[in-house]
């Protein structure tokens, strides 16, 4: 029987039941192995050995020493009710957890309880190779903080915490700080993705502003390429920007749960942040001024073929005209029966259309 199958308590109160029932629509059936990615018990930063049982949770929850740490990926509302039974979840927080792809980043404050809405990106080459430019994907980890229990709910295929955790064990006195130390490494984590992407994004962004003028025939194509990279910039902005408010409030301010140690890691983690959103708002304007550049290029290579054709259009003109005043078949016209009149006509044309195109030429038309 799996972990959640353990926690689910047959006492649940009316808002509960209420929370359970109007959550979600019922989603398919499936084994709860695959939701429960880990759970551990921390006591002073040390994991207990052995299986997460409830009554070893039951027992961190008496006696108020250390914390249960359970990850979960993809869970359907059956599964987070139980959880919210289970350790007093508010509602409103528990189904922001339920549909994680349609929050902001955010940081809200119940009465014993912090959750954090976090967006997970990585950059990703697209399967099609028509546009010849990375995307960036995104996912989402809803994190429960409370006195004594750490819940993430991870959405989405992107980076996941299981090394998180690794390193997180390898350093039992940060993780001795509390759940407000594993929040920390779950967000510092998360920015560190994002300066990631943000150097990936750079490179492209470099190479479009190179290939912009790389020559004629590109100016589609790298319209193509500019607006994919732009329209994953916004992807990525709207990913990290709304971080910003909540950073600033875990490190400026005194927040119950947050051990106060833990507060200056945050400012580490806020002044990354605001790098990386200088970084997405330099990106933005540059594209812009990129696509104003491509759009010139286009509108010059038109004028030049426009020139092009009107320089040809007008060497091709002389023929035209001299065979149709000579195609109207008068008997009375000048030179008509001179017997060189039929190859001094052709040299003057030939003469004629040099000339014209000599000039096109030397003025850059041709």
């Amino acid at each position: 029987m799996s972990m959640l199958s353990h926690l689910r308590s047959p006492h649940l109160r009316p808002a509960r039941r209420l929370a359970r029932t109007a959550a979600a629509p019922v989603l398919p059936e499936r084994n709860r192995a695959d939701t429960l990615i880990d759970c551990g018990v921390y006591v002073d930063g040390i994991r207990r050995p052995g299986r997460c049982e409830p009554s070893v949770i039951d027992d961190v929850r008496r006696t108020g020493e250390g914390f249960v740490w359970l990850g979960l990926h993809d869970p359907d509302a059956t599964e987070l009710a139980e959880l919210a039974e289970r350790y007093d979840l508010h509602p409103l927080a528990v189904e922001d957890a339920l549909y994680a792809e349609h929050q902001r980043p955010k940081l809200d404050r119940y009465e014993d309880t912090l959750f954090a809405v976090l967006k997970t990106v990585r950059y990703v080459h697209p399967e099609s190779p028509a546009v010849d430019v990375e995307v960036v994907e995104t996912g989402e980890i809803s994190v429960f903080v409370g006195r004594d229990f750490v819940i993430t709910v991870r959405r989405g295929e992107p980076r996941g915490l299981k090394g998180l955790r690794r390193s997180m064990e390898q350093d039992p006195e940060r993780l001795a700080l509390g759940p407000s130390a594993v929040l920390h490494a779950i967000m510092d984590r998360i920015v560190d993705d994002y300066v990631g992407v943000a150097n990936s994004m750079q490179q492209d962004v470099d190479a479009v502003e190179s290939a912009v003028f790389g020559g004629p025939g590109r100016s589609k194509r790298d319209a193509e390429r500019i607006y994919v990279l732009k329209r994953e910039v916004l992807e990525l902005r709207r990913s990290v920007a709304p971080l910003q408010a909540p950073l600033r409030t875990l490190s400026e301010r005194p927040v119950r749960l947050v051990h106060p140690e833990i507060r200056e890691y945050f400012r580490d983690v806020e002044d990354h942040l605001s790098r990386v959103t200088e970084q997405i708002g330099s990106f933005d304007e540059l594209l812009t001024t990129i696509i104003q550049a491509n759009l010139a290029q286009v509108t010059v290579e038109q004028n030049e073929d426009m020139r092009r054709i009107s320089a040809w259009v007008a060497i091709l003109a002389i023929p035209t005209a001299v065979a149709g005043v000579y195609g109207m078949n008068f008997r009375d016209m000048p030179e008509l029966t001179w017997r060189y009149g039929y190859p001094s006509t052709l040299i003057l044309i030939s003469l004629i259309c040099f000339v014209l195109y000599r000039g096109f030429r030397r003025n850059g038309w041709l």
